[in-house]
């Protein structure tokens, strides 16, 4: 199932804010019809019986995450890139709430910034809240995947040493299309094209942990709730954007996220 999380754009509910179950041949948009839910998406779903085209919607980003635990060096290839050595336990970061936007929102160039780079992840999205979760346990607490883009000043990362402004300014975690709930994450090509030119391919099976031990050593430290993302690494090939570039993240069995690339005002 996909869902998405949506504005209506006119009529009697314009501006409202629902999730939605994606109907539809994602190849071609005129096809999507978005069935409005009741409430939120987690548990069994409730269906309001309203139907909306996609040309009479907005999509926005698909969950406010309390959180985003973003996984480094989890590709052995994007270390190597990278000159780093492959860490000897998962190495986790923060990016806040505030960094995240949708696939029709724009990547804001940051100002204290000359070298911001596109970083392509499988994000995992928590549907209940957890903690201590046993790795054979995992796919409990998972409620579904989407694109997820860890969108990185490398240059600030370099020079400050820590990662919380490199990595978390505004517009910084784009998210999206939508969640799709029913997916084995374990072999899905992922890639990365800036204005049509692929940038980065990769697969998740090349991941150097897979997501059972990322949630289980994740949880292990912190609770996580409903609507958490976790971003599990980008391949090799993360390389730098400009103002007025459109980026956009593909992965296998979900979807795409673009975005354009703005100067902030």
């Amino acid at each position: 199932m996909r869902i998405a999380r949506f504005s209506v754009r006119e009529g009697s509910a314009a501006g409202s804010v629902s999730f939605g179950v994606v109907e539809g041949d994602a190849a071609q948009p005129e096809s999507l019809v978005l069935h409005a839910m009741a409430g939120h998406p987690f548990g069994t779903p409730q269906l309001t019986g309203e139907s909306h085209r996609w040309d009479q919607v907005r999509l926005l980003t698909p969950m406010l995450p309390s959180k985003i635990v973003a996984v480094g060096r989890n590709y052995a290839a994007h270390a190597a890139e990278l000159g780093h050595e492959v860490p000897e336990v998962p190495l986790t970061f923060f990016k806040p709430s505030t960094s995240v936007i949708g696939p029709t929102e724009a990547i804001a160039y940051p100002p204290f910034s000359g070298d911001v780079q596109h970083e392509a992840e499988l994000a995992v999205v928590i549907g209940r809240m957890c903690r201590e979760v046993p790795v054979d346990r995992v796919s409990e607490v998972v409620f579904g995947y989407t694109c997820g883009n860890d969108v990185t000043a490398r240059d600030v990362q370099q020079r400050e040493g820590q990662w919380a402004r490199a990595k978390g300014f505004d517009t910084a975690c784009p998210l999206g299309p939508w969640i799709e709930t029913e997916l084995d994450p374990a072999d899905l090509a992922i890639t990365c094209t800036v204005n049509g030119e692929l940038r980065q391919t990769g697969r998740t099976s090349l991941m150097l942990r897979g997501i059972p031990e990322l949630v289980a050593h994740i949880s292990e430290a912190m609770t996580l709730l409903p609507g958490d993302v976790i971003l599990t690494g980008t391949p090799a090939g993360v390389g730098p954007l400009n103002v007025g570039d459109e980026v956009a993240v593909s992965i296998e069995g979900i979807g795409t996220l673009t975005n354009k690339v703005i100067k902030r005002g």
